[in-house]
């Protein structure tokens, strides 16, 4: 359904056309822009209440700046909705988040007004940095450099490295921390109660009011005048706060807070900060969800809410006659619940998802046993594998995709140390609509080239809470159990919990002609691809291998000795994955046999519901039905020729 927009954001395609507007009209683009926004994702889905928030804020830079000359990043990407809308893609935005559609984040190949490619969190500082410096390199000194982080991404390390770096180069550059108080949930530390104490400081609030202005025009005057405002406006600062500023301690200069709904008051801001050289922060104080009085009272809930009714707010959920199985994630949170009702060396520990994973309940139930320690997932392992030196065991959840932004801890603090650190991967595979940044693609092949380390993934519920039992007994080590986004397949899922021998598959049909072997829950799909093949009468084996490290030795002897023709089914890359796994296995025991490998292949896969993607990748129930079938009418006229 195409969503008609307001009679002036009809006619702006481009930045180009906001600035020739008045500064008056500004708040009326605003308020189209806001109603845009609701209009076209209540019907269409995707993210919310983060763009909403941003939406004068972006209205003001795209007024301001010189765009795509001025480079914009924006951290992290779900703010950018309303960037894209004044960025030539208003017609388009229909399609954000939908197969073959818009992505949900800024592109590069997009649009050139998506500058860096922005689906994980806390990356603009330093690549806003970088080019800064290469401006500055090649003498494009008139180019301004914006980053804007927000949304929980000022919680990360990396931000504070990049500010590091950036208070000794002399480059243009500006950061805009967009403070909401939020990242999905709302946001945790000490940094959190840092700016909590700048916003309510009454005196400093009625200071910094007209600091950019005046200190823009005292730059014109020259730069001896302009040392000695800094002098001054420094030592204002340290009375009114009473403590030092911890971002002018980074060499930035500090401006605000300001109001980050005021449109009119942002341009002259911005305007000022454009003429005020070296690296500067801007401090606009925001309300995630803005303009929506549901999305401001309940911010997670509207993080990204799916379709919904824009007038009387109700989420539209689909409606079954009979119960439907759970989340994977939600059979996490209540497992780990049960688990630390029973032994008390249990901890829970996530990096700013607790409602994605479900730790939210353990969060609630145990509020002295799970810890949301902010977006940073190194910190997260790390921090995990000091609890595990102390004999406690933590459940360390994290995406599989952010997982990689820790890679160097699960090595070096865990698995060299062979700490019992259960890593539990949510959203592996395909992730479905947020796209190539969130696909939990590699985690498979990452994972299982570590020493000490026991890699897993269940096919259903029932095996997520065994796993999960297991990875918990005594001398277990590093373990990972992955598991995809979305629910399983299991209404009957509560069964009493059971070990499980690490290392054991198990076989779910016996067959003739081809061996089918799978990995996690895209086993299903070929449960669902057997009614098919058997009332065509082919009768292929199943096995589910569970681990990919170590591997079910005696499982794979039995298929190879069997069958010559094989098929692996991994929802991750084919590289290093579990068909790599098995192809290893084969030549290093000197068997022989015609091997197809179903997975991910050699590319980043963009967004799309989950079935379109399996479908694209070839590992949907049809694909693997088709191959089957290849490979059984190949074998039976091999048959009839001999």
């Amino acid at each position: 359904m195409q969503v008609q927009a307001g009679n002036l954001l009809q006619s702006l395609n481009y930045p180009s056309d906001l600035k020739q507007l008045k500064v008056e009209q500004l708040k009326q683009v605003c308020q189209e822009l806001r109603q845009y926004i609701i209009d076209v994702v209540s019907v269409n889905g995707g993210h919310f209440a983060a763009s909403l928030g941003v939406v004068e804020l972006t209205v003001a830079l795209q007024y301001v700046l010189n765009t795509p000359y001025d480079q914009l990043v924006w951290d992290v990407g779900h703010q950018a909705y309303g960037h894209k809308i004044l960025t030539g893609r208003r017609e388009t935005f229909h399609t954000n988040r939908i197969y073959k559609g818009l992505s949900g984040f800024p592109k590069r190949p997009e649009s050139e007004y998506d500058t860096f490619g922005v689906g994980h969190s806390s990356t603009s500082i330093s690549a806003a940095l970088g080019m800064a410096v290469a401006s500055q390199y090649k003498g494009e000194t008139d180019r301004q450099h914006v980053a804007v982080i927000g949304d929980g991404a000022m919680t990360a390390g990396m931000a504070f490295e990049a500010m590091n770096h950036a208070g000794i180069e002399n480059s243009n550059l500006l950061v805009i921390l967009n403070d909401n108080n939020m990242s999905i949930d709302p946001n945790v530390g000490a940094l959190k109660e840092y700016l909590t104490d700048i916003t309510t400081s009454k005196p400093y609030n009625r200071f910094r009011d007209d600091i950019a202005h005046v200190l823009a025009k005292i730059s014109a005057i020259g730069p001896d005048a302009y040392k000695m405002a800094q002098k001054i406006e420094k030592s204002i600062k340290g009375t009114l706060l009473k403590k030092s500023n911890l971002f002018e301690a980074l060499k930035f200069r500090y401006f605000g807070p300001i109001d980050g709904h005021d449109v009119e008051h942002l341009v002259r801001v911005l305007s000022d900060l454009r003429d005020i050289p070296g690296p500067k922060l801007l401090h606009c104080i925001t309300v995630k969800g803005k303009g929506y009085v549901l999305a401001e009272k309940d911010q997670t809930k509207w993080h990204a809410p799916g379709l919904f009714d824009k007038i009387t707010g109700e989420i539209k959920k689909t409606k079954h006659d009979k119960p439907q199985p759970p989340k994977y994630q939600d059979v996490f949170g209540h497992t780990i619940i049960e688990l630390a009702e029973q032994n008390p060396k249990i901890m829970g520990i996530t990096p700013a998802m607790p409602s994605g994973c479900s730790l939210n309940l353990m969060m609630k139930a145990m509020p002295n046993r799970a810890f949301d320690v902010g977006i940073a997932e190194q910190h997260a392992v790390t921090f995990s594998a000091g609890l595990a030196t102390q004999g406690l065991i933590p459940f360390c959840n994290i995406y599989s995709s952010f997982m990689q932004r820790a890679y160097d801890q699960v090595i070096h603090d865990v698995a060299i140390q062979n700490l019992n650190v259960v890593f539990c991967l949510d959203r592996a595979g395909i992730a479905g609509a947020d796209g190539p940044t969130h696909h939990g693609a590699y985690d498979l092949a990452y994972m299982r080239c570590i020493p000490n380390m026991t890699v897993s993934a269940p096919m259903n519920e029932e095996e997520l809470r065994n796993l999960m039992f297991t990875a918990q007994q005594d001398d277990m080590g590093p373990f990972v159990i992955r598991y995809p986004r979305g629910n399983g397949v299991m209404v009957d899922w509560q069964r009493p919990l059971k070990a499980i021998k690490v290392g054991k598959g198990r076989k779910i049909c016996d067959g003739d002609d081809v061996a089918v072997l799978t990995i996690g829950h895209i086993g299903n799909e070929v449960v669902k691809a057997m009614s098919e093949l058997n009332t065509e009468g082919y009768y292929p084996a199943h096995y589910d291998l569970r681990f990919v490290k170590p591997l079910d030795e005696a499982l794979l002897h039995e298929v190879f000795k069997k069958f010559s023709k094989v098929i692996t089914v991994e929802d991750g890359c084919l590289e290093g994955g579990m068909g790599s796994a098995v192809l290893e296995f084969m030549a290093d025991k000197n068997y022989h046999a015609q091997v197809v490998r179903l997975g991910i292949p050699d590319r980043f896969i963009e967004h799309g519901d989950q079935p379109e993607l399996w479908a694209e990748c070839g590992y949907d129930a049809a694909s693997i039905a088709a191959q089957v079938k290849l490979l059984g009418i190949q074998q039976n006229k091999h048959i009839i020729a001999s």
